[in-house]
């Protein structure tokens, strides 16, 4: 049974991860502790709410060098709503804020304009995957299948190509939906309550921890 912890950093919605990776086989570990964060055979950064609150309350609990150490010993990363968003070198939400650099870019709102509907993005999306990349993350899904549930009104920007494996368009702007450097995983949607679609990107995640 894989050890997946899930970083409990003082956001919400862990718990329903959690449950998803219980649910899947795996062995969820909410903790900040650095031992079983150590042990765990792979990490998953939840998140809802504001960039800067998500990097305060990570820098409080001494987390950000926790995750980079992490991260280098290759182990798979997993980043959800916030915790993708987190992913990336700024944040532009309440001025500009420092984030963990896993992955070029900027979040930004996404520029909808009052004449073209509103914010935040609600709404189960269909994600475009991006063909010319190897595609772990949505393996096993067709392209009817590779729909799931946004709830954001920010979104990375000046991303490398290279790591954007899936994008959606929320009222004619392209807004990246997944990306991937590495062992380090985003998902702008939430896996964990996107039904089987999301369950089988939960599932394989844990395949590769």
């Amino acid at each position: 049974m894989k050890t997946i912890c899930v970083l409990d950093y003082g956001v919400g919605n862990i718990r329903s991860v959690s449950n998803a990776l219980a649910a899947l086989g795996a062995k969820p570990d909410i903790t900040r502790d650095p031992g079983r964060i150590a042990a765990s055979d792979g990490m998953v950064l939840p998140g809802v709410g504001a960039f800067p609150s998500g990097m305060e309350l990570l820098r409080q609990h001494g987390l950000v060098a926790e995750i980079h150490a992490y991260v280098r010993t290759g182990k798979p990363f997993l980043g959800i709503c916030l915790g993708m968003q987190l992913l990336f070198d700024k944040g532009t939400e309440f001025g500009l804020n420092d984030g963990l650099s896993l992955v070029p870019g900027i979040v930004d709102r996404i520029p909808v304009r009052p004449e073209e509907g509103r914010l935040p993005h609600i709404a189960w999306t269909g994600i475009a995957r991006n063909a010319a990349l190897p595609n772990v993350m949505f393996a096993g899904l067709s392209d009817e299948q590779c729909r799931f549930y946004f709830v954001h009104s920010f979104t990375a920007r000046d991303v490398p190509g290279e790591f954007v494996t899936g994008t959606v368009n929320y009222l004619g702007h392209q807004v990246i939906a997944a990306v991937q450097r590495g062992n380090v995983w985003g998902a702008q949607f939430h896996p964990e309550k996107s039904g089987p679609s999301g369950l089988r990107v939960l599932t394989n995640f844990i395949g590769q921890c």
